[in-house]
C-alpha cells in the first residue's frame, strides 16, 4: 500500500535546477535511505513532502490519516522553553482537547436540556480519546523518554538553549518518539549523537514496523537500518533496493553499462557521419548517404552526466613547533559551573588525538579553553612555542549574511577573485554554489566552506570539531586522506571510530574526567 506518492516533481532556487521531473513512492513498512552528495536536494525533498516548501511543479499526496514526524537538522529551539516543555508539546493536541472539554463544562452551567445532552456525548467522546492516549500519564511518559535518552541526568527543567548540539537533537528525536507518528522522516540524525545514543537509536529504527525516510551519510549507520536506497543525483531520484553497499555495486555496474553504451554509439555516429559526409555528393551513393542521414536524425543520444567535482583537501603547514603543543595545570572547564574534574593533561608534537565521550560533557568547552575563546573556572593552559593554529568549528553562525566568495575573500583578502574561487572549487563547490549566499546552502556545503578558509591558512595545530558532520561520503574519504598525510597535530571531537580509528594516535574518553552525569 502506497502511502506517500510523488509525481513529476520539478524544482529549483533561481536559475539552480534542484529537481527535474522526479517521481517518488513510500510503501508501507520500506525503510528507505535518501542518499546523495552535498547539495543535492535532500532536505529541500524532505520540505517539500511535509509542505514546509511548495514545489514549481508536481503532485505530493500521502494517504488518508497518516501523522507525520519530521526530525529537521534545522530546527531552532526557542529559548525560554524548557527540556520537559518541549518534549510534552508532542501532546498538544491532547491539551487542545482538554481546552476544549473545560469550554464545554462552562457552557453547561447555563445550557438547555437540549444543549445538555449535546454537551454530555461530545464531553464524553473527547474523554474517550483522552484516555486513549493516556493523557494522564503524560508526565510518566515524558520523563520515560527523557530518562532514555539521558536527558534526566541534564535536568529536565533547564532551558533547551543552553544544550550542546548533541542535547539538542536528543531533544527533538525524544519528542518525535514521543508524538508516535505514522511515518518518521530523519535528516541526519547521527550528527552530534554519541556513539551510545547512535546504537539506541540503530535499535530503535530497526524495532520501527512503519515507514521511514533517512537521510545520512554515515554508511554503517544506514546499512544496519534501511532495505531501500533511493540516490538523488543529476536532479533525478533512482531506486535501488538493499542496503548502501549493494547499492554501489550496482550503481557502478550500471554507470560501466551506459558508458559502454554510450562508446559504442559514439563510434557508430562517427562511421555514419564519415559515410554520410563521403557519399552525399556521388549520384550512384546518395540514396545510401540520406538513408543513413534519416538514421542519425531519429538516433536517441546516450548523454553522459558530468562528474560531480570531488573535493581534494591539502593542508598547508606552518614552521615546526616546539615539543609540547600545550600543557594543562588542574585546568576546570566550564560556563559558571564546572564540567571537569582538575585537568593535568598534555599534547605533544605530532599526537593526532581524538575526543570522545557523550554529549554535554565538555568536549568543545575543553577546545575553546585551550585556544584561550573561554576563560577556565580554575587552573590554566599553558600553549606551546611557535603555535600556528586552525580550528574547525560545529557551525556557522545563523546570522551570517555573505556569500561564499565574500567569506574567503575577509579571511584571505591578498587572494584574486580566480585565486579564491580555485580554492572553493578544489573544496567540492561548484560555481553556483561559490556565487550563492552561505546561508542557503547546505549543511555539507557550509562545511566544505569552513573547510576551505582552514586549508588556505598555515597552521602546525588543528583544533577540529565534529568536522564530519554534514559531509558527503567523498568529502569525508578527501578529509580522511588529507588529515593522515598532514604532518603536524591533530586535537579532534569525533564520534565516528570510522573515521578516526586509523588515523588517531590516541583517543581520550572525556567522561573518565567529566563533572556531568553520563
Amino acid at each position: 500500500m502506497s502511502i506517500l506518492n510523488v509525481e513529476h516533481l520539478t524544482h529549483g532556487f533561481g536559475d539552480r535546477a534542484i529537481f527535474q521531473d522526479v517521481s517518488f513512492r513510500l510503501l508501507k513498512g520500506e525503510h528507505i535511505g535518501l542518499i546523495g552528495a552535498n547539495g543535492e536536494g535532500k532536505s529541500t525533498f524532505m520540505n517539500i513532502i511535509t509542505g514546509k516548501l511548495m514545489p514549481d511543479e508536481g503532485k505530493i499526496e500521502w494517504a488518508k490519516n497518516v501523522r507525520i514526524g519530521y526530525l529537521d537538522q534545522h530546527t531552532v529551539l526557542e529559548k525560554g522553553k524548557s527540556i520537559r516543555t518541549v518534549l510534552s508539546s508532542a501532546f498538544d493536541f491532547l491539551f487542545e482537547m482538554e481546552a476544549q472539554m473545560n469550554e464545554i463544562c462552562s457552557k453547561m452551567e447555563t445550557a438547555s436540556p437540549e444543549e445538555l445532552d449535546s454537551f454530555m456525548e461530545e464531553l464524553g467522546t473527547i474523554q474517550n480519546l483522552l484516555e486513549l492516549h493516556d493523557f494522564y500519564m503524560i508526565d510518566a511518559k515524558v520523563e520515560e523518554v527523557a530518562r532514555a535518552l539521558g536527558l534526566m541526568d541534564l535536568g529536565i527543567d533547564r532551558d533547551v538553549t543552553d544544550l550542546s548540539g548533541g542535547q539538542r537533537t536528543k531533544v527533538l528525536l525524544g519528542k518525535l518518539l514521543l508524538e508516535k507518528p505514522d511515518i518518521l522522516l530523519l535528516d541526519e540524525p547521527t550528527n552530534y549523537l554519541d556513539v551510545e545514543h547512535i546504537e539506541w537509536l540503530k535499535r530503535y529504527l530497526n524495532d520501527y514496523e512503519n515507514a521511514f525516510i533517512l537521510i545520512s551519510h554515515d554508511i554503517p549507520f544506514l546499512n544496519s537500518v534501511i532495505n531501500i536506497i533511493y540516490h538523488m543525483d543529476n536532479q533525478s531520484l533512482s531506486r535501488y533496493p538493499g542496503d548502501y553497499d549493494k547499492f554501489q555495486e550496482v550503481y557502478a555496474m550500471k554507470k560501466a553499462q551506459l558508458s559502454a553504451a554510450y562508446n559504442k554509439q559514439q563510434k557508430e555516429i562517427a562511421d555514419l557521419k564519415d559515410f554520410v559526409a563521403r557519399n552525399k555528393a556521388r549520384v550512384s551513393t546518395r540514396n545510401m548517404a540520406m538513408s543513413r542521414q534519416k538514421k542519425l536524425d531519429k538516433m536517441d543520444v546516450i548523454e553522459l552526466t558530468g562528474e560531480k567535482p570531488k573535493p581534494e583537501f591539502s593542508f598547508k603547514e606552518a614552521r615546526t613547533p616546539g615539543r609540547y603543543i600545550f600543557r594543562t595545570d588542574h585546568l576546570v572547564i566550564g560556563y559558571g559551573e564546572p564540567l571537569s574534574s582538575p585537568l593535568n593533561l598534555e599534547m605533544e608534537r605530532g599526537a593526532k588525538i581524538v575526543l570522545t565521550g557523550a554529549n554535554g560533557i565538555g568536549k568543545t568547552t575543553l577546545l575553546k579553553s585551550i585556544l584561550g575563546l573561554i576563560p577556565p573556572l580554575a587552573g590554566c593552559v599553558e600553549q606551546g612555542d611557535y603555535l600556528s593554529i586552525g580550528y574547525f568549528e560545529q557551525e556557522m553562525p545563523e546570522n551570517i549574511h555573505t556569500t561564499c566568495i565574500e567569506e574567503i575573500w575577509q579571511e584571505f583578502p591578498g587572494f584574486t577573485q580566480y585565486q579564491v574561487r580555485s580554492a572553493l572549487a578544489k573544496c567540492g563547490l561548484t560555481t553556483k554554489h561559490i556565487e550563492s549566499k552561505v546561508k542557503v546552502l547546505s549543511g555539507g556545503e557550509q562545511a566544505k566552506v569552513r573547510l576551505c578558509k582552514l586549508i588556505n591558512r598555515e597552521t602546525n595545530i588543528l583544533l577540529l570539531d565534529e568536522p564530519t558532520n554534514h559531509l558527503d561520503v567523498d568529502a569525508k574519504e578527501a578529509l580522511k586522506h588529507a588529515l593522515d598525510k598532514y604532518k603536524g597535530s591533530i586535537l579532534m571531537v569525533c564520534h565516528e571510530p570510522d573515521f578516526y580509528e586509523t588515523l588517531a594516535t590516541d583517543v581520550w574518553d572525556c567522561t573518565k574526567w567529566t563533572t556531568r552525569l553520563v
